[in-house]
């Protein structure tokens, strides 16, 4: 009587992880998590990051969490940079306009960039070193 376990032919086995991964799914976490902190912290208190472009890098950050999943290299590559670059733009416009309205208003040092701010930056940075290391690697 015949094995009905075996298989007749040989199975490839894909790995649905690539090398970018981790930084993708780190990156994309860490821009989640910073997109609803303060992103502006004052004296009379805290600006969300929610409010305004908050919502544009959190959906960023879900574009670099489905591409950590995604097999293909150069697929995830884009992915990086097509939630990377944005965000990076994001939070370099919100820190100058925050440079802008302490200037017009001459209130240095009271209202300065929030957590979350600072958690989306990093973010980026982490997704576009991710997509640089994947460019440079082989295979």
């Amino acid at each position: 009587m015949a094995s009905t376990s075996s298989t007749s032919g040989t199975a490839v086995r894909r790995r649905v992880l690539h090398p970018g991964s981790v930084g993708m799914i780190l990156g994309g976490l860490i821009i989640v998590v910073g997109s609803v902190l303060p992103w502006v912290s004052t004296p009379v208190g805290s600006i969300p990051g929610h409010a305004g472009p908050g919502l544009w890098t959190l959906c960023a950050a879900f574009v670099a969490l489905a591409g950590a999943v995604l097999p293909f290299r150069r697929v995830a590559v884009a992915h990086c940079l097509v939630a990377g670059l944005p965000v990076a733009f994001l939070a370099a416009w919100q820190v100058v306009r925050l440079v802008e309205v302490s200037a017009a208003t001459d209130s240095w040092g009271k209202a300065l960039p929030g957590m979350g701010l600072v958690m989306v930056a990093g973010g980026a940075v982490i997704l576009l070193r991710t997509a640089w290391r994947l460019s440079r690697s082989s295979s």
